[in-house]
């Protein structure tokens, strides 16, 4: 096997889904441990991967492992899978907050770590990941661990000490633009608009915008400035966005999230 993960939760199938359509990892070259037995039953329906109850067939059997599991959860899989880790395997981690000091004195000896911050976007194969390595991963390892990540969306490499500032931009704030996707879906619904209908118009909205900002290059200030005719509807909104506090609470929203991230 190329590859394992330990848990087979949402993130994880997003993860193995996006490897296994961009043909990077075949599926029968993939094993998935879970305790869960719907858990495992339902990766294997629906990605054709090998599965597990043990999570040390996973370390027995993959180059590169996963460890896909919730954060409060690391410590107990660290400790049940670290003495058949080797030297030559890679891990590779998607938890908030834990450090790879910290992930080095779990395991207690030298071994390849990868520290990454996915995104739920991965389920549709438009995730952001950030990553950064420990001093034992080479950078073949490296190379390895990226192409494994552009399955599922974009990745960029960031030093260690960004890793919170990450989960608050990209790891969590598909939840902020939920919000304001539903709350634009409730307004155009309160003028009249079917619901469905609202949430897709709101939703392609963020989709273009969000394209217009990748793509063009330009500041985000500038592309909003470019929607503002003199006098005109957008501009009143704007203006009611900033009576309101708008970027002052996503800022703030921001913030707190970073910091609890780093307080993990």
């Amino acid at each position: 096997m190329k590859l394992g993960f330990i848990g087979t939760g949402n993130m994880a199938t997003a993860m193995m889904g996006g490897i296994i359509k961009n043909q990077i990892v075949p599926a029968e070259e993939i094993i998935g441990a879970d305790l869960s037995a719907p858990g495992r039953e339902k990766a294997k329906a629906n990605l054709g991967i090998h599965v597990t109850e043990k999570n040390t067939d996973v370390v027995e059997k993959a180059e590169v492992i996963v460890l896909s599991v919730k954060p409060q959860f690391y410590e107990d899989v660290i400790c049940e899978i670290r003495d058949g880790i080797t030297e030559n395997q890679m891990i590779i981690t998607i938890a908030p907050g834990k450090t790879l000091a910290w992930l080095e004195e779990k395991f207690g000896k030298p071994v390849k770590i990868v520290r990454t911050m996915p995104n739920t976007p991965a389920m549709v194969g438009e995730g952001m990941t950030a990553a950064c390595r420990n001093t034992y991963v080479t950078e073949e390892d490296m190379d390895r661990a990226v192409a494994l990540l552009k399955g599922f969306g974009r990745v960029e490499i960031v030093p260690e000490r960004l890793m919170d500032a990450v989960v608050s931009t990209s790891g969590s704030s598909p939840a902020y633009v939920f919000m304001l996707i539903e709350a634009m879906g409730d307004a155009a619904v309160s003028g009249g608009m079917p619901r469905q209908q609202a949430y897709q118009f709101a939703a392609q909205a963020v989709l273009g915008s969000a394209k217009m900002v990748l793509e063009t290059g330009k500041h985000p200030g500038e592309l909003k400035d470019m929607v503002c005719s003199p006098a005109g509807t957008t501009i009143e909104a704007v203006r009611v966005l900033e009576e309101r506090g708008f970027k002052s609470a996503v800022f703030e929203a921001m913030k707190v999230c970073e910091e609890m991230s780093r307080n993990m």
